[in-house]
């Protein structure tokens, strides 16, 4: 009788695992299609397809109520810079940090350096300074730009 109770509970506790195990936890961000668009952004793909995206995840993971992963806002903020949007890029940039305190060096790096960017295709709007015209094109401008100097 004792061998009886004991493979019963055996038998129930190994059903409730197998039950809980397929539960699976609730993934912790809604990433709506983040990585792909990075990957195009690495390909080279239209910035303003990859806009397009990256607001309808947007979107999307508002809809649900999700949280939008670490990134996100960022990669926005990216697009639009390129796109020449830069009140728009401080504002993913500003939200990031919100989300993401662990962020706030990275992005006020990003937002320094965009201050200071001579490159003739940023075009950085609200932040304050306009795009150099300046056709100097030398190796050491190009390498005192990279290295976040400006002559």
């Amino acid at each position: 009788m004792k061998k009886w109770v004991t493979l019963r509970h055996a038998a129930i506790l190994s059903v409730a695992a197998v039950l809980t195990g397929c539960a699976g936890p609730k993934p912790m961000y809604q990433w709506e299609g983040y990585q792909s668009q990075v990957y195009e952004y690495f390909k080279g793909e239209s910035k303003e397809t990859q806009i397009t995206a990256l607001e309808s995840g947007l979107e999307k993971i508002k809809a649900k109520g999700g949280a939008v992963p670490p990134g996100y806002h960022a990669q926005l903020g990216m697009l639009y810079l390129n796109v020449g949007k830069g009140d728009q890029m401080i504002k993913e940039f500003q939200t990031e940090k919100t989300l993401f305190p662990e962020s706030t060096p990275y992005m006020d790096f990003l937002l320094r350096n965009v201050k200071t960017d001579e490159r003739k295709d940023v075009t950085v709007g609200a932040v304050g300074a306009a795009p150099q015209t300046s056709t100097d094109t030398t190796a050491s401008a190009k390498s005192d730009t990279t290295a976040g100097t400006t002559k």
